[in-house]
C-alpha cells in the first residue's frame, strides 16, 4: 500500500507494473470480452426494496470520480486509469440532470430536496416549494410550502431511518431529509432574521415528530446544538452558538429511550448498535475534518465508511426495513477551496463507504444508490501519458508537457476559484488558513514556475482560469449508480428528481408531492 503522502512514487511505480503486465492488443481483447460476459450476468432482481440506502457525494462530477479513480488505484501501487471505484462496478447507470427550478448550476439546497422529496425547488430551499420566497419566516408559510420526504414517508410507514454525513448535520444536504425552510442558511436560532417564527434547522431534528423519530444522526455540527454559554467539549475556549440557552444534545438523550450522544471515536466505537435505539453523533463544532486530516483530529473522529457500518448495523435491527442517507460532504467543500488532494481522497472515503454497505447488505432486498447533487469546474486535461501521477505535472513520451511559455503545467485544474494565478497572487491550502506559495515566475509569465513545486502535496491548491474567492459548481449532469430492486429503472439521461419516485417506488410510499 502506499504511502498516502506519496502519490508521485506510486503512480511511477504502477507506470513501469503496468507497462511489464498488460497493455497489449491481446490483453484489451480479451478483458473486453470479460466485460462483456459481466454485463450479460445482470439480472432483474425485482422492484420491491426493504430498504434503501442514497449516498451523496457532495460535488461530486464525472471528472472527479474519474480522478479518485485513478488515484486510488495509483495509491495502491496499480494501474489507475483501470481502477473502478466501488460504486463503479454497479450494474445500472445513468446521467442525473442537476438543474432546479431557478438555476441552470445549482447549489446543494433545491438538487438534494430533489433527492429526497421528487420536486425541484429554488436556491436555498430545504425540501419547500418554488413558490416560497427565500425571505419567508412566518412558521404557517413556509408549512403550508413544505414537502414531505423520504425519510419522513419512510417513519410514517414505520421504517427505521438514518442520516450519516461529514458535514454539519444541519448542512444544506443531510437537513433537506428532516427540515422545511427557504433559506439554508438557518442552521441555529442565530441564524435566523428577526421576527422568525419558522423553527431553526437543528431544532426541527431534535423536535421531528413523524413515527418513531430518526434513529442515527451522525456528522459535525455541535455548536448549532450547544447553547452559547456552553463550553465545547473539545476544543478549549469554544461554545456553541444557541441563543435560546437551550442544549439540544441533551434534550436528545432526554426525548429517545435507550439513546446515546458521542462526540469522539472512543464514545463511538463504545456503542452496541443491539443497545442502542437512537444514536447522534456530533464530532466536529462545524463540519467533520477532511478525511486527509482525520487522524489529526485531538479527540479522535470516524471514518465515512465507520459510521455507516455503525449506522447500518443499528437500523438493521428493525425488521421492517430502512432508509439511509450517507452524504460525503467534504468533497464540495475542497473543491470550493481549489484543493484537489482532498477532494479526491473524500471521494475515495466515500468509494469505502459504499463498499461497507454493500457488504452489509443484500442486493436481492436492499436497493443502493450512489449520486452527486451538483459537479464542480474540476478538469483533467493535458494530454498526460498513461500512468501518469494524476496529482502530478502533465508529461508525455517521459517529457514534462509545457505551454507557449515554456511553464510545466498539472493534469487537474479548475475554470474558476481561489488558484487564479494570473495576478501574480498565488496562495496554497493550509488547511483553515492559506498561506503563500513558493512558486516562483519567469520574467513577466502571468502563470508560476511549477517546475520544483510538488503539485501532488495535499497543500497544492490547483490553478484556476478565472479569480474567484471560492471555486463555483458546475452545471453539467452527474452519475447515478445503483444496485438492487428497481435499479434497473435508472438509464440513460434523467431529472435529478427521478431519483426520489424510483426509491419510494422500491420502499412502496408511493406518496405524491405537489
Amino acid at each position: 500500500m502506499c504511502a498516502v503522502n506519496a502519490p508521485l512514487l506510486c503512480a511511477q511505480a504502477a507506470t513501469s507494473k503496468a507497462a511489464a503486465e498488460f497493455n497489449t492488443p491481446a490483453y484489451w481483447y480479451d478483458s473486453g470480452q470479460a466485460a462483456l460476459r459481466v454485463a450479460k450476468q445482470n439480472a432483474y432482481v425485482g422492484d420491491r426494496a426493504k430498504n434503501v440506502i442514497l449516498f451523496v457525494g457532495d460535488g461530486m462530477g464525472i471528472s472527479t470520480v474519474t480522478a479518485a479513480r485513478i488515484l486510488e488505484g495509483q495509491l495502491q501501487q496499480r494501474d489507475g486509469e483501470s481502477n473502478r471505484l466501488a460504486f463503479e462496478k454497479f450494474p445500472y447507470f445513468a446521467l442525473s440532470v442537476t438543474a432546479s427550478a431557478n438555476q441552470q448550476t445549482s447549489d446543494s439546497a433545491p438538487t438534494a430536496t430533489a433527492l429526497v422529496t421528487g420536486i425541484k425547488a429554488n436556491d436555498g430551499a430545504i425540501s419547500v416549494n418554488q413558490t416560497l420566497a427565500r425571505t419567508e419566516s412566518n412558521a404557517d408559510v413556509v408549512a403550508a410550502a413544505s414537502i414531505k420526504t423520504i425519510l419522513e414517508q419512510a417513519e410514517i410507514r414505520g421504517l427505521a431511518t438514518g442520516i450519516v454525513t461529514t458535514a454539519r448535520v444541519t448542512h444544506a444536504t443531510p437537513a433537506t431529509n428532516y427540515a422545511h425552510v427557504p433559506d439554508r442558511e438557518w442552521e441555529a436560532d442565530a441564524n435566523l432574521p428577526e421576527g422568525a417564527t419558522v423553527k431553526d434547522i437543528a431544532l426541527q431534528l431534535l423536535e421531528f415528530s413523524y413515527g418513531n423519530g430518526i434513529d442515527v444522526v451522525m456528522g459535525g455540527g455541535r455548536k448549532q446544538f450547544y447553547a452559547e454559554t456552553e463550553a465545547d467539549p473539545e476544543y478549549t475556549g469554544r461554545t456553541g452558538m444557541r441563543r435560546d440557552g437551550r442544549n439540544l444534545h441533551q434534550e436528545w438523550l432526554a426525548k429517545y429511550p435507550q439513546s446515546a450522544y458521542v462526540w469522539n471515536k472512543q464514545l463511538f466505537d463504545d456503542v452496541d448498535p443491539k443497545k442502542t435505539q437512537y444514536l447522534l453523533g456530533l464530532f466536529e463544532p462545524s463540519h467533520m475534518r477532511y478525511e486527509a486530516d482525520r487522524a489529526q483530529d485531538i479527540a479522535g473522529e470516524p471514518s465515512l465508511a465507520e459510521m455507516t457500518q455503525k449506522a447500518i448495523a443499528m437500523l438493521q435491527q428493525h425488521k421492517k426495513g430502512f432508509y439511509l442517507m450517507v452524504e460525503g460532504g467534504r468533497i464540495d467543500h475542497a473543491h470550493h477551496a481549489g484543493n484537489a488532494y482532498r477532494a479526491l481522497t473524500d471521494a475515495i472515503a466515500l468509494s469505502d463507504a459504499v463498499k461497507a454497505a454493500t457488504a452489509m447488505t443484500d442486493p436481492r432486498d436492499t436497493l443502493i444508490v450512489v449520486t452527486a447533487d451538483h459537479s464542480h469546474t474540476f478538469t483533467i486535461a493535458g494530454y498526460p501519458e498513461r500512468g501518469n501521477p494524476i496529482l502530478g505535472k502533465t508529461r508525455a513520451n517521459g517529457e514534462l508537457s509545457t505551454d507557449t511559455m515554456g511553464l510545466p503545467y498539472t493534469t487537474l485544474g479548475y475554470a474558476n476559484g481561489p488558484g487564479f494565478t494570473g495576478g501574480k497572487n498565488r496562495r496554497e491550502f493550509n488547511g483553515k488558513n492559506e498561506s503563500a506559495m513558493a512558486a516562483t515566475y519567469k520574467g513577466t509569465a502571468a502563470r508560476p514556475d511549477l517546475s520544483d513545486v510538488d503539485t501532488a502535496s495535499p497543500a497544492y491548491m490547483q490553478e484556476a482560469t478565472v479569480p474567484l474567492a471560492s471555486e463555483t459548481h458546475g452545471g453539467e449532469d452527474v452519475g447515478i449508480y445503483a444496485l438492487g430492486p428497481n435499479a434497473h429503472l435508472f438509464r440513460g439521461v434523467q431529472e435529478q428528481h427521478i431519483i426520489y419516485h424510483i426509491m419510494t417506488e422500491a420502499l412502496g410510499l408511493n406518496q405524491q408531492n405537489k
